[in-house]
């Protein structure tokens, strides 16, 4: 698997990592914005709740593909020695939360309400593991 994620970024692997974790992490502040909207905690006169929550859920969708592609990246090309294991934790944490999050949005399982609760951590958690990843690649001295 190394060997197609090498050949697929010929050869830059660290670095289409890092652009598409930092996709991904500017998509995250915009969830953030959007279901801020959503809930009506923010009024904008350019968008509504409705819109602002399945635009939401249309770029969460795209959100886990690519954060599926860059975990898959992340463990065919570095395994888990990265950083002494902090870097992977967040991202096995990451990666477990958002398939419950998925799962309370498309079946329910009683935990609707707390959503906002698992959007933020989730948000958190992509913070983190941005920054222990591609933060420290584009600001390491």
């Amino acid at each position: 698997m190394e060997d197609f994620f090498v050949e697929v970024t010929r050869g830059n692997v660290a670095e289409v990592k890092v652009v598409l974790a930092s996709v991904v992490a500017a998509l995250a502040v915009y969830q953030v914005a959007l279901m801020a909207v959503g809930y009506g905690k923010v009024r904008v006169p350019f968008l509504g709740a409705g819109p602002a929550s399945g635009t939401h859920r249309a770029i969460g969708d795209t959100i886990v593909l690519v954060t599926l592609v860059v975990a898959g990246a992340c463990l065919a090309y570095y395994g888990f020695d990265d950083d002494g294991g902090t870097h992977a934790i967040f991202g096995v944490v990451l990666l477990g939360l958002l398939a419950l999050k998925v799962a309370v949005v498309r079946f329910g399982l009683g935990l609707s309400r707390l959503l906002p609760l698992f959007g933020l951590a989730v948000f958190a958690l992509f913070a983190l593991t941005w920054a222990t990843s591609a933060g420290d690649f584009l600001f390491d001295d």
